[in-house]
This record gives structure tokens, C-alpha cells and sequence, in this order.
């Protein structure tokens, strides 16, 4: 299973807040959307991270189960223009849950020369923060793979 960090988890994080202890912090730091949960559990076993923190992350609304896509995001067409200027019917949280992982993963394959640009995708606070970093990550990466992220933002 794939958990997503939530914009009340990255507040809890940057925060301090004392629902999350140190370990669950090193834990919480690794779920981008692309490691499964196995994976964190196994970065962090040295750390004495269990399976009892991945669910009181969950519960405390820090992490979101991740659905698996029904399809590849990157292949998504480009909408219509009469999709775009429609405004939203999902939520903040919910862009913001579909945007992160295909914003992370766009960011991630730059490798050295975008990891100042995945700290600032990782520190984004909601769709707003994802929002201004769109051109950012668009100029890195190219305009055609960050449509599916684009979509789901505006979406």
C-alpha cells in the first residue's frame, strides 16, 4: 500500500507537533506516494519503526491511502478548453492527494539536478504550493509530462 502525506501532516511535521514522536518524523519524511509501505518499513526497521506507527500516522489524518491509478497519468490527453475554465468539483485535499505523487515523481527522475526542486515539492503546502511550483516543475521537466499534474490541480 502507498500512503501520501496530508496538508494537516506536512502542518503536524513542520510544526513539531508532539503527535508525531522522532521516529514516526524519519518515517513520515519517506512516503511520497511512490514507496509502498513494505519499503518504508524497511528503510526504517534499523530505526525501530513498526507497523503500530505507519497506522497512528494514518490515524492522526497524517497520511493518505494512496488509490492505485487506473491508468498511466503521464499518457492522460490534454483536456478541453471547456474542461479547464469549469471550476473544480473535488476538494482541495483531494487535488492536492492526486497532484503530489505525479509532482514527486516528475521531480524525483531529475535526479541531482532537481533535488532543490523535490524539497520545495515536499514542503508544499497544499494545492497553492503545488500550484506556484507548476512552472518550475514545467521548465525542469517539460510542459507535456506535467499535464497530468496540471489536471490534477485544476481538476
Amino acid at each position: 500500500m502507498k500512503y501520501t502525506k496530508t496538508e494537516a501532516g506536512q502542518q503536524a511535521f513542520k510544526a513539531r507537533s508532539a503527535l508525531l514522536s522522532s521516529r514516526q518524523r524519519s518515517a513520515f519524511i519517506l512516503f511520497d506516494g511512490v514507496k509502498s509501505e513494505t519499503q518504508v518499513l524497511t528503510m526504517t526497521a534499523g530505526l525501530g519503526i513498526t507497523q503500530d506507527d505507519i497506522d497512528h500516522l494514518v490515524r492522526q489524518g497524517f497520511l493518505a491511502n494512496l488509490p492505485e491509478p487506473v491508468s498511466d497519468p503521464v499518457a492522460v490527453a490534454v483536456p478541453d478548453q471547456a474542461a479547464v475554465d469549469q471550476p473544480s468539483t473535488r476538494s482541495p485535499q483531494e487535488r492536492y492527494m492526486a497532484a503530489m505523487p505525479i509532482a514527486t515523481r516528475l521531480t524525483a527522475g531529475l535526479g541531482l539536478r532537481g533535488f532543490r526542486l523535490n524539497l520545495a515539492v515536499e514542503a508544499a503546502n497544499g494545492v497553492d504550493g503545488l500550484l506556484a511550483l507548476l512552472p518550475k516543475i514545467q521548465a525542469a521537466v517539460g510542459v507535456e509530462p506535467c499535464v497530468a499534474l496540471e489536471r490534477a490541480l485544476k481538476d
